[in-house]
């Protein structure tokens, strides 16, 4: 590096604009921009963005240390239902694992006989099958056939079915028949890509497996060419000095993209995750540790929990109609995004959504041939958002969104104001139903949450959703349009182990769990070297899942570092009782009849980087707190209509960058920055805090809101 400098930068690539942060590790400084994203070739907005934030700071690619991603690529593919042909083995008898699937409706159908079961992610007529077979203690009970291994391979080989996955029945306990058929497939289908499930997911229940398989073989294609075109042109732009690379993983960690080609599924919820860790460090500085984030994009809106500065995780997710068995940040997603767009039913009735206008050519504002109106085109005619973007960068055609609404509001026998406010009602509401899912269906109740609002268009509908949930408050962190970018510098690397190992209590093999626990911890020590950190930095953090005999799931508990003898076995298991009373509110601590049972061992390997240190903001001069008019920050006036039986009031605009710690204000009053704006309602004070982040809480509720 010519002169020194060290800058580490996030970037996050959404479905209208590619978010970036850098860090420059000597002096602490943190800058921020955006750019608009490029549906056609995500590749050419991140190099445009990397161009843009090192020129902002006068810096040049030598000056790069290291580069974080998240991507969207896994994720669209499957919300979208693009999944090219796959073909799927297993063993000989289960050719119809996939059809039979599990015995469950989703929600909304209260009965099944109106549920269509939708088509499976591999035909039928795909499958193939191999006599071979292990039971449940990995030891071979009919040896593996290389005879229809052969015959697989070739018959997926005469078809061009290039994308496979392997399945075998225990192969969580025995990975030897998988290998074999992959070797096979290696020498009789070279092009094939071929995921097998004793490496993407070492744990039982075959169904779930075989579909976690099957994700991970379905994007495998698409993320390998997105990643290394990437990291080639990153070079290239680094005059070939090798850059490392990181991306996004669901759990929370990243890993580099040498090693992310070989484990896509890992990176399926690569973009929410980032923006809910960024929100849980930012809302743990604040002094919240009960929050809920909502991620508002262009395209949809990502919603989660955190609890104790921590994003709760899940095994049971799924993205679009795919279950995901892997660990992920607990999201929920909705169609709700800026660029949502609003049309009429059949019925005559509005609605708002899923489909999006997206970046091209986006909502009837930007000018770039959009016909349909969207939520950002009702904010930019109720004068809720400025008639530009990114400070200017990107003028808004207010009157072009006038008359698509005008034109929608007509089709509905509304007023135009009634239906720019009915759009964003709606917009609410489906966020709030989100919201909802992640706290209330859990058991939280959402009055003691504070939600922290980020992203482009996060922030826009916060006053609203505080009054629909009864939440305690918001927190808007500083540049809220940047924090999925920001948060992918405040992440460790992360990889994740488990092997499935059943047993009860009271018969458990400890040795046989140690040596589990040994292998999986190698494992994990083996993929941090491989990441380049020292044996002195490695956390190795394990874990159990286990239940009651009978039951069908399972509760995860920490199992802490130490011999694996019976005083440890009795710890995890009274660490069990007790989280299992704190989520279902009842245990069998003191029953003798009521068994435990152990099922998964788990070993997650963290290797910690160094997190951006935040700079408190600069307080006023003066030792009252300045009331509304005394804010420095106030810019101007504009007409703005938060409610339509109201019209347009007066709206003071103050911009974020001139505000200071201890500033507070009341509603109505628009916020604005950057990369978003926040209009605060009449009846909402704000107030902001030591970190800079505004603390918006209804008048009436002016307590602390923690």
């Amino acid at each position: 590096m010519t002169d020194g400098r060290r800058i580490r930068v996030g970037i996050d690539t959404g479905g209208t604009f590619t978010d970036v942060v850098a860090v420059d590790e000597g002096t602490g400084e943190v800058v921020t921009t955006k750019t608009p994203s490029t549906p056609g070739n995500p590749a050419d907005g991140f190099i445009t963005g990397i161009e843009k934030i090192l020129g902002v700071m006068g810096a040049s690619g030598s000056d790069l240390a290291a580069v974080s991603h998240g991507t969207t690529v896994a994720t669209n593919k499957l919300l979208e239902g693009k999944v090219e042909r796959l073909g799927f083995i297993t063993t000989e008898g289960y050719e119809l694992m996939l059809e039979i699937a599990r015995q469950a409706v989703p929600d909304g159908y209260g009965n099944s006989y109106f549920w269509v079961k939708p088509p499976r992610i591999v035909p039928a007529d795909a499958v193939r099958t191999v006599r071979g077979r292990l039971d449940v203690t990995g030891a071979e009970v009919r040896p593996f056939s290389e005879d229809d291994a052969v015959a697989a391979a070739r018959f997926f080989r005469e078809r061009d079915i290039t994308t496979i996955g392997v399945c075998f029945l225990h192969s969580y306990a025995n990975d030897a028949h998988e290998l074999a058929m992959s070797e096979v497939l290696r020498r009789e289908h070279p092009e094939a890509v071929v995921s097998i499930s004793s490496e993407v997911l070492r744990e039982y229940r075959e169904y779930e497996r075989a579909m976690t398989t099957l994700v991970d073989a379905a994007v495998k294609p698409d993320v390998s060419r997105y990643v290394t075109n990437i990291h080639e042109r990153l070079d290239g732009f680094t005059g070939g000095r090798p850059v490392p690379f990181y991306v996004m993983k669901s759990n929370g960690g990243v890993l580099s993209a040498d090693e992310v080609v070989h484990q896509p599924i890992t990176t399926v919820l690569s973009g929410p995750a980032a923006g809910a860790l960024g929100a849980a460090l930012v809302a743990e500085r604040a002094g919240f540790d009960r929050v809920l984030t909502c991620d508002g994009g262009g395209t949809s809106t990502d919603v989660s929990v955190v609890l104790g500065g921590e994003p709760t995780l899940t095994t049971e997710g799924s993205v679009g109609a795919y279950p995901s068995k892997i660990p992920m940040i607990d999201v929920v997603t909705v169609g709700a995004g800026g660029g949502s767009v609003a049309w009429v039913s059949p019925e005559g009735t509005l609605k708002v959504g899923p489909h999006s206008a997206g970046a091209d050519p986006g909502p009837i504002c930007y000018g770039r041939g959009g016909t349909d109106p969207t939520i950002t085109d009702a904010h930019v005619v109720l004068g809720r958002i400025p008639p530009h973007l990114l400070g200017g960068e990107i003028p808004l055609d207010v009157d072009a969104a006038r008359a698509g609404l005008t034109e929608l509001a007509g089709r509905l026998g509304l007023e135009l104001e009634r239906c720019a406010a009915g759009i964003l009602e709606i917009s609410a509401w489906n966020q709030a139903n989100a919201l909802r899912q992640v706290s209330v269906k859990r058991g939280l109740d959402v009055r003691d949450f504070v939600l922290a609002t980020f992203g482009g268009s996060g922030s826009l509908l916060a006053c609203r959703l505080v009054d629909v949930l009864g939440l305690a408050g918001v927190l808007v962190p500083l540049d809220p349009g940047n924090l999925s970018a920001f948060g992918l510098l405040t992440v460790d690397v992360r990889n994740d182990y488990v092997q499935t190992h059943v047993a009860r209590h009271d018969g458990l093999d400890l040795a046989s769990v140690a040596d589990v626990l040994t292998s999986l911890t190698g494992r994990a020590a083996a993929a941090l070297d491989a990441e380049g950190f020292a044996a002195e930095q490695h956390e190795l953090v394990r874990t159990a899942d286990l239940r009651y005999f009978g039951q069908a799931y399972e509760v995860r508990v920490p199992a802490g570092a130490g011999e694996a003898d019976a005083a440890w076995a009795d710890e995890v298991a009274g660490r069990f009782h007790d989280e299992h009373r704190r989520l279902y509110g009842y245990d069998f601590r003191d029953d003798p009849s009521q068994h435990v049972e152990w099922v998964n061992l788990r070993v997650t390997g963290v290797g910690p980087i160094t997190r951006p240190e935040p700079r408190p903001l600069p307080t006023r001069d003066d030792v009252t707190p300045p009331t509304m008019q005394a804010v420095p920050g106030r810019t101007g006036v504009r007409p703005v209509c938060f409610d339509p039986g109201d019209g347009y009031l007066d709206t003071p605009v103050l911009w974020r960058p001139d505000l200071r710690a201890g500033d507070t204000f009341t509603g109505p009053a628009v916020v604005e920055e950057f990369g978003s704006t926040v209009p605060v309602h009449p009846g909402f004070a704000v107030r902001v805090d030591t970190w800079g982040n505004l603390v918006i809480t209804r008048v009436d509720r002016q307590e602390d809101a923690r």
